[in-house]
């Protein structure tokens, strides 16, 4: 894992929020607060935060279809009309 280097002792960070709201405007690069040396939280500039989520949902969503491929070749599938026959049987619905 690559060491995160502070970029603002959290106390320092405190006295001046101002100058790491500008550094990171100006920057767009992530923000490491420390404290005593240790990172601490992490502030991101917007764009950067929405472009995460999205990798993170589209890691999910690959994920899942990975996930169902895996299924689909071990064979646990089953035809949908009997998944709809077994629930109109279990819940007394008529077609």
């Amino acid at each position: 894992m690559p060491r995160i280097s502070p970029d603002f002792e959290l106390t320092n960070f405190c006295k001046d929020p101002a100058a790491a709201l500008r550094q990171l405007r100006k920057t767009r690069r992530q923000i490491v607060l420390t404290v005593k040396g240790k990172p601490t939280a992490v502030l991101l500039h917007p764009a950067e935060h929405e472009r995460i989520m999205t990798l993170a949902r589209q890691a999910d969503l690959n994920e899942a279809i990975r996930q169902s491929e895996a299924a689909i070749a071990a064979g646990h599938t089953r035809p949908a009309r009997e998944v709809f026959d077994e629930l109109r049987r279990k819940y007394n619905i008529s077609r």
